[in-house]
């Protein structure tokens, strides 16, 4: 895949997508003006805004490209893993940058804010390292530079069509070294390009997902932490996310003259489940989802024949068990975008 620059604007990549924690809420910026005029984000079905719906053969067929994705915003499904908008549609808003376009739609176009390269279930590691381990990666994903937390998804979940490839905490620990390692590897790659403006991200609590509270539910009480979520797989997370902050330390480092950021997404995520428990939410429950605790069955996702939507997908912050609802990016964003804006060099009203 190649990407093209535009070489008359002052250009930020997002790898992955942006987001800083900061752990207060603030109102949404409004006429923000940035130094910059263009994004690009990569990653997975966190931030895919309509990519893996294109990849054929298989695109059209996933649960993405079918009712009732899409039913709060616009109404139809749009290839957004989520009932409407998803973080990198706010994002993208608050930054004054709002025409954003998933990267196989463009047709040659240029006129846009920014292109979203992330495709659904993408990795940061090639087939080959996954295949060596017995994982099988979906046949829609492709490999990218960079990746969210589906690198660590794939490996924690043993799929329907799959029972056997999750694998054990001490197992996954092991990867981690090799995810961290192609993730600088891509960053420095984008920086060489010419990229003046690098955002990496950190892991969310995988461990409060509704996917893997099924997949991994146990009758030990103290294998979870006071929100309900497997503390050791969270306990995981924060030590991957720590060696990829060391590991940005060291490329502004290497790379002085370019602001290179590390998004800690993990405390943003656990705010917003601290403030559902308290209000009473479905906090832990898949809106759209049939079957056992979390509301989830991987054998009856979200759009398949039969399978149920909650009636009001604000209440909730899981979409389907692996993504978050409108109303929960809304309020993710907007605990983490306002603070940053000015570490950007940007200005709002």
């Amino acid at each position: 895949m190649k990407i093209k620059v535009h070489e008359n604007r002052t250009r930020i990549f997002f790898v992955i997508c942006f987001f800083l924690l900061i752990q207060t809420s603030h109102q949404r910026p409004q006429n923000t003006t940035c130094p910059f005029q263009y994004i690009y984000s990569f990653g997975d079905g966190v931030t895919d805004i309509g990519n893996s719906i294109r990849v054929l053969p298989f695109g059209p067929f996933l649960p993405a490209a079918r009712s009732p994705y899409g039913q709060t915003f616009p109404g139809q499904p749009t290839g957004r893993w989520s009932d409407g908008r998803i973080d990198i549609d706010f994002v993208a808003a608050d930054l004054g940058l709002p025409n954003i376009v998933p990267y196989l739609s463009m047709r040659g176009s240029t006129s846009n804010d920014g292109v979203v390269f992330s495709v659904a279930r993408s990795t940061i590691l090639d087939r080959l390292f996954f295949k060596l381990r017995g994982i099988d990666i979906p046949p829609h994903a492709i490999f990218l530079l960079v990746v969210n937390s589906d690198g660590l998804k794939l490996i924690f979940h043993p799929f329907a069509q799959h029972p056997k490839q999750g694998k054990s905490i001490q197992q996954v620990e092991t990867y981690v070294p090799f995810m961290i390692r192609t993730l600088i590897e891509a960053a420095t790659e984008l920086v060489r390009m010419g990229a003046t403006r690098v955002v990496l991200a950190g892991s969310v609590p995988l461990g409060c997902y509704p996917y893997i509270l099924t997949a991994l539910q146990t009758n030990n009480a103290t294998a979870y932490d006071g929100l309900g979520c497997l503390k050791s797989v969270n306990d995981l997370i924060v030590s991957k996310n720590k060696l990829l902050q060391e590991a940005v330390t060291n490329l502004t480092t290497k790379f002085p003259n370019v602001d290179v950021y590390y998004a800690d997404l993990y405390g943003a995520v656990q705010t917003i489940i601290q403030q559902s428990s308290v209000s009473g939410n479905m906090t832990l429950k898949a809106c759209c989802g049939i079957g056992g605790q979390y509301n989830y069955n991987s054998q009856r996702f979200c759009g398949s024949r039969g399978v149920p939507v909650c009636a009001n997908p604000n209440e909730y912050i899981y979409w389907d068990g692996l993504h978050f609802t409108q109303g929960a990016y809304a309020r993710f964003t907007n605990i983490v975008v306002p603070p940053f804006i000015p570490v950007l060099g940007c200005t709002s009203n």
